[in-house]
């Protein structure tokens, strides 16, 4: 924009509020087209004045370090005919980075596996894989939004940053969001090749980071957690910020996370301390055989005064799969990953695969002994989806069955009654075990079916010493505030209070409750009920006939107890034919289709 001026000149007009940093001519001074004349500096942009065209310079109306309003004048143009127009920079070539993208690029390359070739190769010959190369084949190609890439260990004071850059990156953590089978996830890996997949003050700022997300957007955690906990080299903070880090916060925000989101833990290796304190946060434990877990690693556990102890020895995966702590053991980290991301496709729904068997080997499926022992896991596997079955805690309360399955596609929680523990009867393990099933089938929003075949609790002096009033108290407790559908199906015996906890609560807490023509059902056991019930005419018949005796009462019983006369009585909701269980239990979850979940409510966990 330009004001007259004299003759042929015009005004040059200031084209922001701001201040001249430079005058870049004389007056007088020809110059050509494009040509820059001066230089405003507005809002620390540069802002140049350049020649409209050939011309002179004719006056100078302001000086450096004037600040001139938007509009004034400044400098006095006369346009002459003709001139060179100012050489045009040359082109830049896109594919050549600038210097200061160059820094980037080798930076973000110092944290690439390929930077560290000795360390991946280290890996690679135990047997494990890198971080990176566990997160590439879990995530969606493409999908992966890496946060804190470019930290490092806070070492600075004792160690150059050239060396903490080529030797931690990344902090030992590797965190993002991506896609899982087009689903958001977050994802935090700890790198074991750097400094022994410890958690630093940096890392732990990248965990808070990743966690503050996951929880705004209801993100999914996948979580792989080998590491030795707490790293005590990071003397920068030691030195000038803290004593003991007790203020961390990163335990907490993912300890919140549990029943919002769903967390799912992979473990390979060894894991000790912090790094196995977020693990056992974890609502499923993944765990590649030969790992080890502890809250405590070896060299914590001398320190303790308790003896030298070697670190694959600590937690190791026989041990912990046996009290409950894992949940799924696999061969290595490539199984790993494909079980999360079965666990994370149980949100979505998934064609339906067809029956697992056939049905009608169902009507087989018990023996025709009343006593006799059969596994559970056949019948549900015929009953659920195809190759659908994901059997949890298997080496744990081993008189109960745990899994997620698929029926017609829609995920279930699946619980069966082993009768080849106890005769099927809930000891405190198995307690535990179900209420914390119930507990996560309820997080996921999955509908819970269960099979029941139970004597009842465990009972007598050694169960009780196990505290097992507060363990099967637990069961009614955690029923009580389910907001999932159940439905039960009582394949044999349905005996008093253990058969209740097994179905909710009692046998109308479900949708709806049927059995087998094989189930018999009493408030206890039917042989005991019989010796208890009738033990004075037991006792007085004669030696010679109180067996016989015994056999004609426990027959009564056994007919008084039948499925179709408890059915009769309303006690249960119907009697099916065992090869039409699969049909039974979709069109009963079909009734509860659209239902919303009622808000959660509180409850105090009797153990």
């Amino acid at each position: 924009m330009s004001l007259p001026g004299t003759g042929s000149a015009r005004w040059l007009l200031a084209p922001a509020h701001g201040a001249v940093v430079g005058i870049e001519v004389v007056v007088g001074q020809a110059v050509a087209a494009g040509q820059a004349l001066l230089v405003q500096e507005s809002m620390k942009m540069e802002l140049p004045l350049a020649a409209p065209s050939a011309g002179i310079v004719r006056a100078i109306a302001v000086a450096v370090g004037d600040v001139p309003a938007e509009g004034t004048p400044l400098i006095e143009f006369e346009p002459r005919a003709g001139g060179t127009p100012a050489p045009a920079p040359p082109a830049a070539d896109p594919a050549v980075p600038r210097a200061d993208l160059r820094a980037v690029l080798d930076r973000h390359a110092l944290t690439a596996d390929e930077a560290r070739p000795d360390a991946l190769a280290r890996r690679h010959a135990s047997g494990r894989r890198s971080a990176r190369e566990n997160l590439a084949e879990l995530l969606d190609a493409g999908s992966f939004t890496e946060y804190g890439a470019l930290a490092v260990a806070a070492q600075r004071s004792r160690r150059s940053l050239a060396e903490l850059q080529r030797q931690t990156p990344a902090d030992g953590l590797v965190t993002g969001t991506g896609t899982v089978g087009g689903r958001p996830v977050a994802v935090m890996a700890y790198d074991y090749t750097v400094l022994a997949g410890t958690q630093g003050v940096f890392n732990h700022r990248k965990s808070d980071r990743l966690l503050e997300i996951a929880a705004a957007q209801r993100l999914p955690v996948v979580l792989f957690a080998e590491g030795g906990g707490g790293r005590p080299g990071d003397v920068d903070w030691l030195e000038h910020l803290g004593v003991a880090g007790l203020d961390c916060t990163t335990f907490g925000r993912f300890a919140a996370l549990s029943g919002q989101v769903p967390l799912i833990g992979v473990v390979a290796g060894r894991c000790f301390a912090g790094n196995a304190a977020l693990l056992g946060c974890c609502d499923l434990i993944v765990a590649v055989e030969g790992s080890s877990i502890g809250m405590g690693g070896p060299a914590m556990i001398e320190g303790g005064g308790l003896g030298r102890v070697d670190a694959d020895a600590v937690g190791p995966v026989e041990v912990l799969a046996g009290n409950g702590v894992i949940d799924l053991r696999v061969p290595d980290e490539a199984a790993a990953v494909v079980l999360a991301k079965r666990l994370l496709a149980l949100r979505d729904a998934a064609p339906d695969a067809g029956a697992g068997g056939d049905a009608l080997a169902l009507r087989h499926a018990l023996p025709e002994n009343r006593n006799a022992l059969y596994d559970p896991r056949r019948i549900v596997e015929t009953v659920m989806d195809a190759g659908s079955v994901i059997e949890l805690r298997r080496d744990f309360g081993i008189g109960l069955v745990t899994a997620f399955a698929r029926l017609a596609g829609r995920a279930v929680a699946v619980a069966a009654s082993q009768p080849r523990h106890l005769g099927g009867a809930l000891d405190a393990p198995a307690c535990d075990k179900l209420a914390r099933f119930m507990q996560l089938a309820d997080s996921y929003g999955l509908p819970l079916v269960s099979f029941v075949d139970t004597p009842g609790f465990m009972v007598g002096p050694a169960s009780e010493a196990t505290a097992m009033v507060r363990h099967a108290a637990r069961l009614f407790v955690t029923a009580a505030a389910l907001r999932v559908p159940v439905a039960s199906v009582v394949l044999r015996r349905g005996y008093g209070l253990g058969a209740m906890a097994l179905t909710a609560g009692h046998f109308h807490a479900p949708v709806a409750t049927c059995a087998w023509p094989s189930g018999e059902f009493g408030a206890m056991g039917l042989e005991g009920s019989v010796r208890l019930g009738f033990r004075k005419e037991l006792e007085a018949a004669p030696p010679g006939e109180r067996d016989a005796l015994f056999e004609r009462l426990l027959a009564q019983a056994v007919e008084r107890g039948h499925a179709l006369n408890m059915a009769s009585h309303l006690e249960i909701d119907d009697v099916i034919d065992p090869a039409q269980t699969r049909a039974w239990l979709q069109r009963v979850l079909a009734s509860t289709d659209g239902r919303a979940l009622p808000p959660r409510r509180a409850f105090v966990d009797p153990w």
